[in-house]
């Protein structure tokens, strides 16, 4: 009897280790899963500094095995140093990349390592700063003109200069006007996350874009707009399409081309101008906001340096994209491509 006993009370001991057994696994497998769809890499060493887990994303930081070994060695050489808790690894690439390694200490002992891809973050910390010092740098040029020409008409009699001086105050307030009015204007484009609805005469909408973009240059445009409808935000898209042909006018003595034609589903605008042209350098980064190929050109025009970078904001809210072809000497070819 007591040797029945003591066998069910040993199957009972084993069936509850069995499945005591069999629900760590399970929440083994679960934290391991939960792990693994982290966006950061994490590495868990116990006490003595044997490797306890790692997950999918610090088994490959990168996705590139040469990065990854770089990778590995300098989060090595962080563990080795007792009094370190934190290190910034660089990856020139191509493509380059930051990453961020920090160790934390567990208390019932061993450590946590955690890998960080800072490549998109420190990328918008960078666009932050260079924006807010560009805003500053162009908002005080026209400031400091004021200043100076304000003082200038204070000290003036003679009626032609001051007649001249309150015309070149007038341009400078134009100036910062421009960079307040397309300040505004990106931030209200940068802030739509859905695409408009409203179905758009594209042949209307460019109309609208020359009237405006040509108010005061008096530049003739040629435009060859076949019947096409888009849908979208037809504020936005006369803006994009303006600032084209504000940008072509700058830098073209030439009459400018407005052309139209839909294919795959998507709608081209492009506007083609016989100026000056774009240095290959330069192609890539033309976009960017504040950016400029010809500074002391634009400091005639008056530019605020964001027009294209507009542009390109309304094609993506449009699900679309702008292209750039340019020929130094020969001129330039932008197409916003939206969505029909």
């Amino acid at each position: 009897m007591r040797s029945r006993q003591r066998a069910e009370e040993a199957e009972r001991a084993a069936q509850h280790a069995a499945d005591t057994a069999a629900a760590l696994r399970a929440d083994r497998d679960r934290l391991r899963e939960a792990l693994d769809v982290l966006p950061h890499g994490v590495i868990v060493r116990d006490a003595d500094g044997a490797e306890v887990l790692r997950n999918r994303k610090a088994a490959s930081p990168t996705g590139d095995l040469h990065a990854d070994v770089l990778v590995a060695r300098e989060v090595e050489q962080l563990l080795a140093d007792p009094a370190a808790r934190h290190r910034t690894v660089e990856l020139h690439g191509p493509p380059r990349r930051s990453l961020e390694l920090t160790i934390t200490p567990l208390v019932a002992g061993g450590i946590v390592v955690l890998i960080e891809d800072a490549t998109e973050r420190r990328r918008l910390d960078l666009m932050r700063r260079d924006f807010v010092d560009n805003v500053s740098h162009e908002l005080r040029t026209p400031i400091g003109a004021l200043r100076v020409l304000v003082e200038a008409l204070e000290e003036e009699a003679d009626p032609v200069v001051v007649r001249r001086l309150i015309e070149r105050i007038g341009g400078e307030v134009d100036r910062a006007q421009v960079l307040v009015e397309d300040l505004l204007d990106l931030s209200r484009i940068e802030r739509t996350t859905e695409r408009p609805h409203e179905e758009v005469d594209v042949a209307e909408m460019v109309a609208a874009a020359v009237a405006r973009a040509t108010a005061v240059s008096g530049r003739p445009v040629d435009t060859s707009i076949p019947p096409l409808r888009v849908h979208g935000d037809f504020d936005q898209l006369v803006s994009a399409v303006a600032n084209l042909i504000d940008n072509a006018v700058k830098y073209s003595d030439s009459p400018i081309e407005v052309s139209a034609a839909a294919h795959d589903g998507m709608v081209d605008v492009v506007v083609r101008d016989r100026g000056v042209g774009i240095p290959a350098k330069d192609l890539d980064r033309v976009f960017e906001r504040f950016y400029r190929v010809d500074r002391a050109r634009d400091r005639k025009t008056g530019g605020s340096g964001l027009g294209l970078s507009i542009v390109r904001h309304v094609a993506l809210n449009h699900g679309g994209d702008v292209l750039v072809s340019s020929v130094e000497g020969e001129g330039s070819t932008f197409t916003l491509r939206v969505k029909a």
